[in-house]
This record gives structure tokens, sequence and C-alpha cells, in this order.
């Protein structure tokens, strides 16, 4: 069980949305933070590396709303879908282009790993939007 669902079910108040899918968001939303920072990182290396500044650039971009998304979410006390909404949304959106420029890399593991980390980001919050409609 993952930290996020612990915490979750250790909250006394009441979440208006649907733990598991709030906790496999949070998951899957801090993966993909990683993942695309660790890429970054790893394109940053690469001889070629002036043609990854677009990789770069998505990375950095989808670390960051995927970090503000997941800080946003982890707050059940305060869970407001208005709120939520439209980041997951920007999560979605950027995991999607994210996800495609690294699958333009795949040849490179590591833009094989941010490009399903992203893909599976961008599942786990169009669930958790589709909950919330």
């Amino acid at each position: 069980m993952s930290y996020a669902r612990q915490l979750l079910d250790s909250y006394r108040g009441t979440v208006n949305v649907d733990v598991a899918l709030l906790a496999a968001a949070i998951d899957a939303i801090s993966d993909c933070a990683q993942a695309c920072i660790a890429d970054t990182d790893a394109d940053l290396a690469e001889q070629g590396v002036t043609e990854m500044v677009r990789c770069i650039r998505l990375c950095l971009d989808c670390a960051d709303v995927c970090t503000a998304t997941a800080a946003v979410i982890s707050r059940p006390a305060g869970y407001d879908a208005d709120v939520a909404r439209p980041l997951l949304q920007a999560c979605v959106a950027i995991c999607k282009s994210c996800g495609d420029e690294c699958e333009r890399h795949a040849h490179m593991r590591h833009c094989r790993v941010c490009a399903e980390a992203c893909r599976l980001c961008e599942q786990a919050c169009r669930g958790l939007l589709d909950a919330t409609k």
C-alpha cells in the first residue's frame, strides 16, 4: 500500500473523492515528476544534447505541474474539485505532450521510462477527473 493511501486512510475527516482513485493519482503524479527530473538529467548527459532541448523543457514543465498538482490534491481536508480539476487537466495536457516527446527518443531507455510514467500519470489524472464530474 502506498504512503499516499496510508495517509488518506488515516485521515479522520471526510474525503470528498474516491480515496483509491485519489491515492493512485497522487502516486502516479509523484512518480511522473520524479521520472521527468531524472530524465532531464539523463538528457543533459547525452552527446546530442541540442537535440534534446524540447524534451528537457517539457520534462521540466511536466515535473513542475505534477509537483504542484500532487501538493494540492494531497490535502484531503481541503479537497475542492473546482480547484483540483484545472490542475488535473493541466497535468493531463503536459503529460501527453511530454510523453509524446519522450516517445520520439524511445531509443534511449531513460526517455522510454519517462514516457511510460507520463502515460500512467495521464491515465490516473483522467480517472480522477472522471470521478469528480
